[in-house]
């Protein structure tokens, strides 16, 4: 354990490990005293988010939450799924798609669908966001969003690796600004944290046995262990 400050990212992903603790509780019991006890835990919850997030009112953060709780399962308070995918060429190169709403270089990703498995999602986002057609080789990389510091909310991003099989470069007129495929030496500015993943997605696009990328397990989750990466030397 380390006696260092609390970095923004660890005290919003506390808070919102807090709430979602509270939120799920609230869902699930109809005792007063329990019910008083999980509100004072948003409270608290959105007393951390606030000194993070700039002009932030706790109580209104409280309501948001209280806003959103379901009863029973679906009261149980679950990340967000995301899908993204990993598309080499024959030239080795990585299809990327700038996003209209940040600016910033990625490759294809999309909230996962109902209805839709996540190998099925990643087809549909990258011929929608990039009009490229793929096949989907194998997952690669089950991130934790706020661990990884690329989101501000509980997120798990599901990573494919796939090859493309046709289609034309087309950006999504409303998602993305520009689309095109990149070399390992030649990724284009800004590019969302390249050094988390980019010499793995290659690797794999080369042909390379490579391994899952998963969060290691800390003790306890919420501070424990400097973040590290199985798979990622």
């Amino acid at each position: 354990m380390s006696d260092r400050p609390a970095t923004e990212r660890e005290l919003l992903r506390w808070a919102e490990a807090l709430s979602s603790t509270a939120m799920t509780g609230l869902g699930f019991t109809d005792n007063l005293y329990e019910r008083e006890r999980f509100e004072e835990v948003l409270e608290i919850a959105a007393d951390i988010r606030s000194h993070v997030v700039g002009g932030l009112d706790p109580q209104r953060q409280v309501q948001e939450w209280v806003d959103r709780i379901g009863v029973g399962v679906a009261g149980y308070v679950t990340p967000k799924i995301t899908v993204g995918a990993v598309v080499g060429n024959e030239h080795g190169e990585l299809l990327m798609v700038q996003r209209a709403d940040s600016g910033v270089w990625l490759y294809p990703t999309g909230w996962a669908d109902v209805g839709y498995s996540p190998a099925e999602v990643v087809v549909k986002e990258v011929k929608e966001e990039a009009g490229i057609d793929c096949d989907v080789v194998r997952p690669i990389a089950v991130l934790d969003g706020q661990r990884r510091g690329f989101t501000r909310i509980p997120l798990v991003s599901l990573v494919f690796h796939c090859r493309a099989t046709g289609g034309e470069l087309t950006p999504h007129p409303l998602e993305c600004t520009d689309v095109g495929w990149f070399a390992e030496d030649a990724l284009p500015d800004p590019t969302a944290g390249a050094d988390l993943w980019a010499a793995h997605a290659f690797a794999a696009i080369r042909g390379e046995d490579v391994p899952v990328l998963f969060d290691l397990p800390r003790t306890p989750p919420w501070k424990g262990a400097p973040d590290h990466l199985e798979g990622l030397s």
